[in-house]
């Protein structure tokens, strides 16, 4: 996800170079799917189990709760998603009536015996197309129809997710996941306070999940591999007095957007990965020189995009490089 502006480009230059543009967890405010149920007729346990051994580590919680007719209903708000090891019609029926409010409303994704197919029912964007996402690594198709993932775009969950943000006026969505669709909507924007602000029914505004989190700028050579981004990230955080569970996301540019050890890396972290504009970066360029900027006119990726993405726009750790790879700054 591109921040402050949405073009990327490809190229690799020395250490400092960055990459982004991709969100690879889910985040608060109905976004995380955290604690799931699988519901399951008694005939179908065994798949039920499987599930638990292939996907459980990937959750806070993962039960089994076996069939029966108000089974939904008497767990209704328990879970942040049902999987619903039955038929669709079995699943749609039953949770129909209690379905309100899709920002407060648990997830539904339902899946086959054979792990065949995994339905997002209701949440795709809380919880249920990344459980189906999950279950997709355990041999399942994972049936979107949420538009953006439909058409290949980051709806504004997805940009939320990737901030570490939540979405708090769920309604202007609407309009601003068609703009997604229509590719009109614009650069997340930044607004720093103390201040008030005045927005319209099709403005989205998303606020920090942290109060007190960092994050980490962060560059590579081309090809650096996941083991290299996550020894250099853990080495960054040692000198400091935060640790993996405090870091927000990752912030980059965009000139590496489908750089595979950094996704790799984040995804095992469990963050987010957002890409600044060049100009961005140019706005809040570190202190320390770059060889970036003398080779292709590129500020220091790693200072500047920790600074850009800090809550206090305040460099905690300067640029550091590690096994002539990758290279890391922290922001805050």
């Amino acid at each position: 996800m591109s921040t402050d502006s949405d073009s990327t480009t490809d190229g690799s230059t020395d250490g400092d170079e960055g990459s982004g543009g991709h969100c690879s967890t889910p985040d608060s405010n109905g976004e995380v799917a955290e604690e799931i149920a699988i519901i399951a007729f008694e005939r179908k346990m065994d798949a039920a189990e499987d599930i638990v051994a292939g996907i459980g580590d990937r959750y806070e919680s993962i039960d089994i709760i076996e069939y029966h007719g108000e089974v939904f209903a008497e767990h209704w708000g328990e879970y942040d998603c049902f999987v619903g090891l039955m038929a669709s019609g079995i699943a749609m029926r039953k949770t129909a009536p209690l379905l309100d409010d899709k920002w407060d409303d648990p997830a539904v994704c339902v899946v086959d015996e054979e792990l065949t197919w995994a339905i997002p029912i209701t949440g795709g964007h809380h919880g249920a197309n990344q459980v189906a996402q999950d279950l997709a690594t355990m041999g399942a198709v994972p049936a979107m129809t949420t538009a953006s993932e439909a058409a290949g775009k980051q709806g504004v969950e997805e940009r939320a997710k990737a901030l570490d943000t939540h979405v708090v006026n769920g309604d202007s969505t609407v309009a601003t996941n068609l703009a997604v669709l229509d590719e009109k909507l614009g650069p997340v924007a930044r607004l720093d306070g103390p201040q008030a602000v005045v927005v319209g029914d099709d403005v989205t505004v998303l606020k920090r999940n942290k109060d007190d989190g960092v994050v980490l700028g962060t560059g590579s050579v081309s090809g650096a591999n996941k083991e290299q981004f996550l020894d250099a990230w853990k080495r960054a955080l040692e000198g400091t007095d935060y640790g993996v569970g405090d870091v927000e996301f990752v912030a980059t540019g965009t000139r590496k957007e489908e750089e595979g050890g950094l996704l790799a890396a984040a995804d095992e972290w469990g963050v987010g990965v957002v890409a600044f504009e060049k100009e961005t970066l140019e706005e809040f360029e570190g202190p320390t020189p770059s060889r970036s900027k003398e080779l292709i006119g590129w500020p220091g990726i790693a200072e500047a995009a920790a600074i850009a993405g800090g809550r206090d726009h305040d460099l905690l750790v300067e640029k550091e490089r590690y096994d002539e790879a990758v290279t890391v700054a922290v922001g805050r």
